[in-house]
């Protein structure tokens, strides 16, 4: 099943046409909350902890009503507190815990907000149903003074005399059990209170989350910082609302899954050879930078290439050659830097290849990508990273020499130098809808990297990838990337779905062994020896 990524102005249109075609506001409402109850039930204890809601005035507090009648019945104590009152009358899921006379304090009955405090000191676990999805402006007035008190509730747990007598007595150094704050655990309902959920700003009142559950899909702001860095884990849940329907099919930004990459892994068929599995070319390197093209071959072939051929300069070719001894090696005659001669080298032999990467530690190389480029027809599938990038931002009209639907992989920097832009204003743009319009402006496939990286296709298609993580942030990982990717065009992928596919075993990998490395101290060719760990996994 696709995963969409919605606007808050998306959600509300999918929200209405389920409505419309039968589903209920209420049946999606009591769907949701039963689904946050499980997801804490999946993950913590539950039976016999202290569970503190805090219920807001509109449908997330509805659903935190919800989640809280069905955690009672699982056996967790359960308390409501009230941002505004509800009437019993017009809210059944209100009448249900007045029926069975769980405890419930209204916020305006607690004078100073010491039973609250008093609540969150107590608090195993801290439900946020207060703010939904719809906010777009600073938390003021008597909300901000309930928040604040939670977040001095929070503060005062986390720096208690308790806790750090704790640690004199820890005989190893790891974090005790439970919340990494030293307080309770927070769960958010669809998204901590105070996230704008379209731009992922985050109200300092916010308090960050260990689990959010969110309905139907995520919302773009899930991935957008500072507000991503609050979210916790994310969890979504179905909540009824069918796929099927135009509101949600034609929303333009898919999540890569582990499900999507599954299907997209390019067959190993049992009697398949080397030139079954893709014949790849890979142009990279010069004498000041030799290590690119070893990573990009080492991700190439971790990623299934039958054949990685790695072209490079003369004079770099041993030391080269000797790290990486599966790859082949064409007699590149430029010495040192890649020139004309060079490109006139490889437009002789691409005709042999399945698909074609250049650009990752050339250096200044305008001849050879202008003498490239000049037989771009006879090009077969192309990779253009780093380097590669760099020379085609100062030539003009660089989009229109390329051929069509090559891959492009940009990080922030070279991004910015592609569209001609300072570094800063670049980081003031909406990554998503960049990535979409320059894709189709340019006629190219469009990897731009980062903290949930997009993949955008000229003809629309956009898709995120659900990684953000610092092991990533090392030296030459792009370069094994970009080698991921040429190997997945040399097994027949499309450019999009290589992209794609390519860019979630990276992070996957990624994620995997910084799991088991740490956050810090990952190299990239370590990345690139998890990629078929990944592939096991998945398939």
């Amino acid at each position: 099943m696709t995963i969409k990524v919605f606007t808050v102005e998306e959600m509300v249109a999918a929200e209405k046409a389920a409505d419309a075609a039968g589903i209920s506001y209420d049946q999606m409402m009591e769907t949701a909350g039963q689904s946050v109850a499980e997801a804490i039930r999946q993950r913590y204890q539950v039976a016999g902890q202290q569970v503190l809601i805090l219920v807001g005035p509109g449908n997330n507090g509805g659903d935190g009503l919800v989640a809280g009648r069905h955690l009672a019945q699982m056996g967790a104590d359960v308390f409501f507190y009230l941002y505004r009152a509800r009437d019993e009358q017009d809210d059944a899921n209100y009448a249900l815990v007045r029926e069975r006379d769980w405890p419930v304090l209204l916020a305006g009955e607690d004078e100073g907000y010491r039973e609250l405090y008093r609540l969150v000191y107590q608090a195993d676990i801290l439900i946020d149903a207060l703010l939904g999805t719809g906010v777009d402006r600073p938390i003021g007035g008597e909300l901000a003074g309930l928040m604040e008190a939670v977040q001095a509730a929070l503060a005062e747990r986390r720096e208690s005399p308790a806790r750090d007598r704790a640690w004199l007595t820890a005989i190893t150094p790891v974090e005790p059990p439970g919340s990494p704050l030293g307080g309770p655990e927070i769960v958010a309902v669809d998204c901590p209170s105070g996230l704008n959920t379209d731009t992922g700003e985050l109200d300092p009142l916010a308090f960050p989350a260990s689990l959010t559950v969110t309905f139907a899909g995520p919302k773009r702001g899930h991935f957008i910082f500072p507000g991503a860095a609050a979210v916790g884990e994310l969890v979504v849940a179905d909540i009824g609302i069918s796929a099927g329907l135009p509101e949600v099919a034609g929303v333009p930004v898919d999540l890569a899954t582990a499900v999507l990459a599954r299907k997209l892994l390019p067959a190993r068929p049992a009697n398949g050879h080397k030139g079954t599995f893709g014949k790849v070319l890979i142009a990279a390197g010069s004498a000041h930078y030799w290590g690119a093209p070893l990573l990009c071959g080492r991700g190439a072939y971790r990623t299934g290439s039958g054949l990685v051929a790695v072209a490079v300069p003369r004079a770099i070719r041993p030391v080269v050659a000797g790290q990486l001894p599966e790859a082949t090696y064409p007699p590149v005659p430029d010495e040192e830097n890649w020139g004309v001669a060079g490109a006139e080298f490889l437009l002789d032999q691409v005709e042999e290849y399945d698909a074609l990467l250049f650009g990752p530690g050339l250096g200044e190389t305008t001849e050879f990508v202008e003498r490239l480029l000049a037989g771009a027809a006879d090009l077969p599938p192309l990779v253009v990273d780093a380097d590669g990038l760099n020379t085609l931002a100062q030539m003009e009209a660089w989009a229109e020499r390329l051929p069509a639907n090559s891959v492009l992989t940009p990080h922030p920097g070279e991004m910015a130098r592609l569209i001609g832009i300072p570094l800063n204003q670049l980081a003031e743009r909406d990554r998503v809808t960049l990535a979409r319009e320059k894709a189709a402006a340019w006629q190219q496939v469009l990897l731009l990297k980062g903290a949930y990286t997009i993949i955008a296709a000229p003809d629309g298609r956009c898709t995120l990838l659900p990684f953000a993580n610092p092991a990533l942030s090392t030296a030459g990982s792009g370069d094994v990337l970009a080698g991921v990717i040429v190997s997945l065009l040399g097994q027949g992928l499309s450019p999009y779905e290589a992209a794609v596919l390519g860019g979630y075993l990276h992070g996957a990998a990624g994620h995997l062994a910084g799991a088991e490395v740490g956050e810090a101290g990952l190299l990239a060719a370590e990345i690139a020896d998890w990629l078929p760990v990944v592939r096991r996994q998945l398939s």
